[in-house]
């Protein structure tokens, strides 16, 4: 992940948030869960701070959205209580693995501090900016 990339999406992101007037917090972690970039936007709760990269920690070590890990940590699930490895992870929306166009993760985002589904619709903004 470049910098100049994660930038790019900090500044999609923020800019959704904005339209959409909620504020939040954005994690841009690398492809070995590292932190490249992060922001909090004015007024974003604190607890979000940790929330947001737990997102992105969880999207980028399973590969996977963090609102498709849900699916397999709830209490029915296959994987239940997997949110309480590697460190804390997060079993809602809001994280997005990032992946090459050949299929390389990349590394990923994470987005807390609206609901569900806006920290969603934020991070795929952000997220796009990798296809420009």
């Amino acid at each position: 992940m470049k910098l100049s990339s994660a930038k790019a999406m900090l500044a999609a992101a923020q800019a959704e948030a904005e339209r959409l007037g909620v504020t939040v917090c954005i994690s841009i972690l690398d492809a070995a869960a590292w932190p490249v970039a992060f922001i909090r936007m004015d007024g974003a709760p604190l607890g979000v701070i940790d929330v947001a990269n737990k997102k992105a920690r969880t999207a980028v070590l399973f590969h996977m959205n963090s609102a498709d890990f849900a699916k397999i940590g709830h209490p029915s699930g296959e994987a239940y209580t997997l949110e309480n490895t590697n460190g804390g992870l997060t079993s809602f929306g809001g994280g997005l693995v990032l992946k090459t166009s050949e299929g390389t993760v990349i590394g990923s985002i994470g987005v807390s501090g609206a609901c569900t589904e806006d920290d969603i619709a934020i991070a795929h903004i952000a997220a796009n900016t990798l296809l420009a």
